[in-house]
């Protein structure tokens, strides 16, 4: 199973996120689940940095079933926007997979 867990700061704005795991809804390279939860993982984290500039904190497991992503605390309120609406994005798209997929994928958001 995938685990999801975003963390928020004190005004409730995503700060970071953590996926672990892996579907296991099909074999690998097939895996519908972890391919829709991927897409759209890395795809937020490249519109983070193509929109606003900003290089979130990344860190990967080797096998491909962990990652880690923070967004850097120094940046700027216009530019924290920005990302809070990809971030959101992001929240509700995974939410999604998980509506029809909750045996694969799990989402913890606080």
């Amino acid at each position: 199973m995938i685990k999801v867990t975003i963390s928020r700061d004190a005004n409730k704005k995503v700060d970071g996120f953590t996926m672990s795991g892996h579907a296991d809804f099909s074999e690998h390279g097939k895996d519908l689940v972890c391919a829709g939860a991927s897409a759209v993982s890395f795809g937020t984290i490249n519109a983070i940095f193509s929109i606003s500039g900003v290089e979130p904190h990344l860190e990967q497991g080797g096998d491909g079933g962990y990652l880690r992503c923070e967004i850097p605390k120094d940046v700027d309120s216009f530019t924290l926007e920005q990302i809070q609406l990809l971030l959101e994005g992001m929240v509700v798209s995974l939410k999604t997979i998980e509506l029809d997929y909750s045996s694969y994928i799990k989402i913890n958001d606080n």
